[in-house]
């Protein structure tokens, strides 16, 4: 570790340990700082009234970016719990989330999936694909592991949060059935999703579709010019007609290819806007965790040719 980074985090740890002991755990509620959307979102469905999430990134944010500010050190500082996804997507917080575990509730959630369920990562060597959310069935894991979190730090809610996970995990279930059912319907040779980055590679693997990303699994890689071409002469062989943006990541790379096909005669559209790495914006229906899976399963699949209901699985539950 190099001078700045050691000196920052004895700064960060000494801002925790300035902090007046229990003052979180003196709130009605069991405090939980969550980083992405996803993670809160599941805390306040199996926590329920029992706790306050609080997420560090919110709508548009990239969390492989992200870098904790003043007031998020001393958020989690004072939490009760913080949960983290771990598997190097927080990349630029790792080291401090680390940190704060030595004197703290800090759980890496995603990281006690098994590993013969994760995938590989092509930007890390070592590393696994941390975007283990598009999957609901992998999802549904971590959903696990924070319920047994919330009850490591809040026993005497045991029984409250196992009925909502129990809940929470028959929805998730619906969720898989629905994306499972309507990207069933979109024409194998149409089974592609090119997109910014390498985010969607656990929804190809459950869903039979082909993925690729200009970046690779970390939106810190660049794209080059090299990479733009390839692509392009890849939309162009294969007749490929739609391509994603993400609401986390700039669409200029994308832009970048529709243009360079367009110059070889080769028309593409937009087929959609997805969420990959941070949900929607709070109060709507796509800033849940399920509002976000089933808005990409239908956006894709009326992209490519299959049959979604318009709504969504949302539409065909009202």
């Amino acid at each position: 570790m190099n001078l700045t980074k050691r000196t920052f985090l004895a700064a960060a740890t000494a801002i925790a340990l300035a902090l007046p002991a229990g003052w979180a755990t003196a709130q009605d509620r069991l405090s939980v700082v969550a980083t992405t959307g996803m993670i809160a979102d599941a805390v306040t469905n199996v926590g329920g009234d029992i706790v306050e999430v609080k997420a560090l990134m919110g709508a548009g944010v990239d969390p492989h970016a992200y870098r904790q500010t003043r007031s998020d050190i001393v958020a989690m500082a004072n939490a009760d719990l913080v949960l983290w996804n771990g598997l190097y997507l927080e990349a630029q917080m790792e080291e401090f989330l680390l940190s704060l575990a030595e004197s703290g509730n800090v759980v890496a959630v995603a990281e006690a999936v098994p590993g013969n369920l994760l995938l590989g990562s092509e930007d890390y060597e070592g590393r696994f694909d941390p975007h283990l959310w598009m999957n609901p069935n992998l999802w549904a894991r971590v959903v696990v592991n924070i319920r047994d979190a919330l009850i490591g730090v809040h026993p005497e809610g045991e029984e409250t949060f196992r009925a909502n996970a129990e809940t929470y995990l028959t929805q998730l279930n619906d969720l898989a059935r629905y994306t499972n059912e309507v990207l069933s319907t979109v024409p194998v040779e149409s089974r592609v999703v090119l997109s910014s980055h390498d985010a969607f590679n656990y929804f190809g693997n459950a869903y039979g579709f082909e993925v690729v990303g200009i970046q690779g699994i970390s939106t810190e890689s660049e794209a080059g010019l090299q990479r733009i071409g390839e692509l392009v002469d890849m939309l162009v062989a294969r007749n490929i007609g739609a391509v994603f943006v993400e609401t986390s990541v700039s669409d200029r790379n994308i832009q970048a290819l529709i243009e360079g096909a367009a110059a070889r005669g080769h028309d593409v559209i937009i087929g959609g806007e997805l969420f990959s790495d941070a949900m929607g914006d709070p109060g709507t229906y796509e800033g849940t965790y399920i509002g976000m899976i089933d808005h990409n399963a239908t956006t894709i699949t009326s992209a490519l040719g299959g049959q979604a209901p318009e709504s969504g699985m949302q539409g065909m539950l009202n």
